[in-house]
Parts: structure tokens; C-alpha cells; sequence
């Protein structure tokens, strides 16, 4: 537990005093009442503004309705959770781009998406196209098996398809489970809400946390540990107010962003994470994030020389905001010192510890 002497940023007294009030009202008329919310179905869902770089958008949103088993921001989710998007992207087990395929897999299932006359493994028209074509071909394997054929789909991804053929469903995989629950999850992020968005119970602990450190000095890299002077940074206050509620968040801000789904601007609750961008059309300029309080403002660790504060979200370079939730942040990848996820899905054509593929079957991810 972090304890220190509060301070309360003078500079911003007005704003608290006005965010207080506001933030008191919420809660009073319910806010934290849990509500339903409604996404948009099937393989036509569309994808949530800001969740993908501009240029990859079409690509996905045409690629993910190759057959009725995928969707764009299924698709979305599983380019995410392997590369981050990075076309460049390779893993320790000579797995490549953006959807990391191995080269054998690739041969198979790589597709010339851009007519280009090459199916290049790092192009990510190429990739893009190649990950769905995959994703399909494995559906079709476990066609005949019942229950959920999306659920079976990225079973089969994970553990191959002759495990899901064998279990009737999801293999009893540990693993493959958490694969299967996770790609779900995230998707969820990338999703287009058709309406209200669920509201957070865990909102109200994360900002109390926050208003405790107010007028703490930053310090870039903080995590409030006691050998940092208890001191954040942006992405720290937000990752630590969310632990002290039993939430994991990512250290950065730019996965923090798919800890949950995107209300609007209108839709804007107290608790709701706000994020701000060099780039407004890609996610992966991110950097800046803070806590939403009401009244158009948040409380954030803005910069060095600055204390914890509270701040107007209304700001040229506000991309949007995410409503965390328990499994949105569980889904998200694991990055590596050098900024690498090293925790995903694995590679194309590798398949999970006990899910070996038949003869003839082909190969899936671990």
C-alpha cells in the first residue's frame, strides 16, 4: 500500500471544488448502477473509431466478413493480441508480421491480398487477408462440431483443429480456454457500441485512489513505489488507482486504451479511462492517459515539473476513452522491455501444448 503525506495541487483548487460537485451528483443519481449495453452482432460488427491504425481499418473491416465465423473486430482483436499491429513484427519461434505466421504455414495459406503477384508475409494487405483466410479455413475443419462455432474456430486456432473435432467444443485446455475467452473479450474493444456502454463498479475505488495522490510530483516512469518518492507518471496513477481495485492494467497507455470498450463523448462516466493522441486516426500514438471525474475533467499526472492534477479533457489531441473492465484488461497482450508482446496467441502453424493436429489437419496456433 502506497501511504505518503497528501498534497492538494493549489493550481487546480477551482476545478476540484467544481469536478467534487459534479462527481458527488453522479454518483448520487446512480451512476455506478449497472446498466445493459448492446453491441453490434454477427460477422458485420463495425469497428470502434481510433481501436485501428487508419490504413489497416478497410483491410480488417473487409477481410473479417470472409466468412460468418469471423468479424472485424474479432479480427482486429487476434492482429492486435499477436503483433500489435506491427508489420514488422517477429517472434523467437521464426514466426512473421503482423499476423505472425511461420514461413511453413504461410506457404499454405498466404494470400496475394494486394495483386501485387507476391504473397508477402510482412505486407500487411498481404497478412491481413492471409489471417482471415486462415481463420476460415480453420472454421470450416470444425464445421460439423456444435456449440459455438466462433468459440470452435479460435479453439481450433490455438490447440489445432482435430483437438476441438475430439473434445465435441473447446478442448479442456487451459490454455486454449484462455485463448478462446480472451480473443472474445477483446474484441469487444475493437467493437463499434450501438448503444450505452455497460458502466464500471470498480470506477469509483480507481478515482479515490487518484484524488489521495493529488499534488504528488511527477516523475516519468513512476509507479508510486516507495524507492520512486512515491511519484507517478501517467499511465502509473492509472495503472495503480485500477490495482487498488483488483484490476491489471498494462504499463502504457496505448494498451491501456483496449482494457474495455469506447463510450462516446457523451457517453463519458466518472472512472472512464481518457486518452490522448499525436495521431488522432492511429492508436499507437497514444500518449497520454488520465482518470475521468465529470464535469469535463480528469485527474492526471501530466508532465515533469507538474503535480497530480485535475485537468480539462477538452484538448486538441482527446482520441476517446475506455470503460475498464475485469476481463477487457486480463485479454491484453504482455509486452516485453523493448516493447514486444510476448505473450499472444504464438505462431501460425505451431499447435498448444496437447492439442497436437491430426494428419491432413491443418496446423494452428499456440
Amino acid at each position: 500500500m502506497v501511504l505518503m503525506v497528501l498534497r492538494k495541487a493549489g493550481t487546480a483548487a477551482a476545478a476540484a471544488g467544481f469536478v467534487a460537485v459534479a462527481f458527488t451528483g453522479l454518483l448520487g443519481v446512480g451512476t455506478f448502477a449497472a446498466s445493459g449495453s448492446s453491441q453490434a452482432s454477427g460477422n458485420n460488427a463495425a469497428l470502434s473509431s481510433g481501436t485501428v491504425p487508419a490504413q489497416y481499418q478497410p483491410l480488417i473491416q473487409k477481410w473479417g466478413v470472409l466468412c460468418p465465423e469471423i468479424s472485424p473486430p474479432m479480427l482486429a482483436a487476434q492482429l492486435y493480441q499477436e503483433s500489435g499491429f506491427d508489420p514488422s513484427a517477429r517472434s523467437p519461434a521464426k514466426a512473421y508480421g503482423m499476423a505472425q505466421f511461420l514461413e511453413s504455414t504461410w506457404a499454405t495459406y498466404g494470400v496475394d491480398a494486394d495483386g501485387d503477384g507476391k504473397r508477402d508475409i510482412w505486407d500487411p494487405a498481404d497478412a491481413i487477408a492471409s489471417a482471415a483466410s486462415y481463420d476460415c479455413a480453420l472454421a470450416k475443419d470444425v464445421a460439423s462440431v456444435p456449440g459455438d462455432r466462433q468459440a470452435n474456430l479460435l479453439a481450433a486456432y490455438n490447440a489445432g483443429p482435430y483437438a476441438v473435432i475430439q473434445a465435441g467444443g473447446v478442448p479442456a485446455y487451459q490454455e486454449t480456454q484462455g485463448y478462446v475467452r480472451n480473443i472474445k473479450s477483446l474484441a469487444l474493444s475493437f467493437t463499434a457500441p450501438t448503444s450505452s456502454v455497460a458502466l464500471s463498479a470498480q470506477s469509483a475505488g480507481a478515482i479515490y485512489f487518484a484524488q489521495n495522490v493529488l499534488g504528488t510530483p511527477y516523475l516519468w516512469g513512476g509507479e508510486g513505489l516507495a524507492s520512486q518518492g512515491y511519484r507517478f507518471d501517467c499511465s502509473g496513477l492509472t495503472e495503480q488507482a485500477f490495482a487498488s481495485v483488483g484490476i491489471t492494467l498494462p504499463r502504457v497507455a496505448n494498451d491501456q486504451w483496449y482494457a474495455g470498450p469506447h463510450p462516446s463523448r457523451d457517453q463519458l462516466r466518472p472512472g472512464d479511462l481518457v486518452f490522448f493522441a499525436n495521431d488522432l486516426t492511429d492508436p499507437r500514438s497514444i500518449h497520454h492517459v488520465g482518470i475521468y471525474v465529470g464535469g469535463g475533467y480528469m485527474i492526471d499526472a501530466p508532465h515533469t515539473g507538474a503535480v497530480i492534477r485535475y485537468d480539462t479533457i477538452d484538448q486538441k489531441d482527446y482520441i476517446g476513452a475506455t470503460r475498464v473492465t475485469s476481463d477487457g484488461a486480463e485479454a491484453l497482450p504482455v509486452r516485453g522491455k523493448d516493447g514486444s508482446i510476448t505473450s499472444s496467441a504464438g505462431a501460425a502453424g505451431q499447435p498448444a501444448p496437447g492439442g497436437p493436429t491430426a494428419p491432413g489437419q491443418p496446423a494452428a496456433k499456440n
